[in-house]
């Protein structure tokens, strides 16, 4: 893996980067390009920090091992909580195995860092270094190569990589670089959508070298939507789910378990079948969206009301 500025080169010295790659004067980290995906479908979930996208995420990988998917999600955040209610523990990490390995990479095996947890759908927790120690984003990086050399990309019909906050810089953007679609999760307030907005600007400079679009804006934890529909007509987005801040959404992750394995009740039926739904839809594929997102003082203004 290179850390690559706008003069630099790709380990293959005869292919120059074009000037300003993913912005100008942008410093990335860079995969080998070389490494394929093939026709594995990969989204990348983002969205403002506590916003839920760990639950969104994995209520969507289980929604799509019932359409009888093989489903790979990765969890991009140091706290390595994604996973936690499909495999109902705190999986050991990839900066776990590496250690036992001394960091040997070449040493490891699927076992080692691939967890399976509800209903087949298979869990990696990309971890990090201690708080304060080290670059998480660095190690998201190394996680999607490892998972590369091990072909665990390609082995699965659909990868889901859930990752921090909104932080959309060096290795934290490594998953736009195989993505197919960029998924934005936000809630139906100014901060949320302030996120939106910048996440989508970073999707936007990585479709300029990358395959990633913007796939649809999730709506979550929110009664409505009008905030979020009144921007995203203004930018050219388009929300594509909506989850309600439920009673029912809390209690699983307490109960450590996705949404399909809760108690059942008319209120649960329903988001399990909008995120089967959900799940259908992106399967099937859909057009992307091409925004044209505003810049930080034009939303500040837009998003303002009495």
């Amino acid at each position: 893996m290179n850390i690559i500025g706008p003069n630099s080169h790709f380990k293959d010295k005869s292919r120059p980067l074009p000037t300003g790659l993913d912005g100008e004067g942008s410093v990335q980290v860079h995969l080998d390009p070389t490494l394929e995906v093939g026709n594995t479908k990969v989204f990348a979930v983002y969205g403002k920090g506590g916003i839920g996208k760990s639950t969104t995420s994995s209520n969507l990988s289980a929604a799509f091992s019932k359409l009888g998917k093989r489903v790979l999600q990765i969890g991009c955040d140091p706290k390595h909580d994604s996973t936690f209610t499909l495999t109902k523990s705190l999986v050991p990490t990839v900066i776990d195995a590496l250690e036992q390995v001394n960091f040997h990479s070449e040493e490891l095996r699927r076992e080692d860092f691939v967890y399976e947890g509800y209903n087949g759908v298979m869990c990696v927790e990309a971890g990090g270094p201690p708080a304060g120690t080290g670059c998480g984003g660095y190690v998201v990086g190394q996680t999607v190569k490892l998972l590369k050399e091990h072909h665990l990309l390609e082995d699965s019909d659909v990868v889901i990589f859930d990752v921090l906050g909104d932080v959309v810089c060096g290795g934290f953007a490594s998953p736009l670089q195989h993505a197919e679609r960029a998924l934005i999760v936000t809630a139906n307030d100014f901060d949320s959508i302030f996120a939106m907005n910048r996440i989508a600007s970073a999707i936007g400079a990585k479709s300029k070298n990358y395959e990633v679009r913007v796939g649809g804006v999730i709506a979550n934890r929110s009664k409505g939507t009008d905030e979020i529909d009144r921007f995203n007509k203004a930018v050219g987005m388009d929300r594509i789910a909506h989850f309600p801040d439920l009673d029912v959404i809390r209690r699983s992750r307490l109960k450590k378990s996705t949404l399909f394995e809760m108690e059942d009740s008319p209120e649960l039926n329903a988001v399990q079948n909008e995120y089967l739904r959900l799940a259908q839809d992106l399967w099937d594929g859909r057009d992307p969206f091409t925004p044209t997102p505003m810049k930080d003082r034009e939303i500040f203004d837009f998003l303002g009301f009495d």
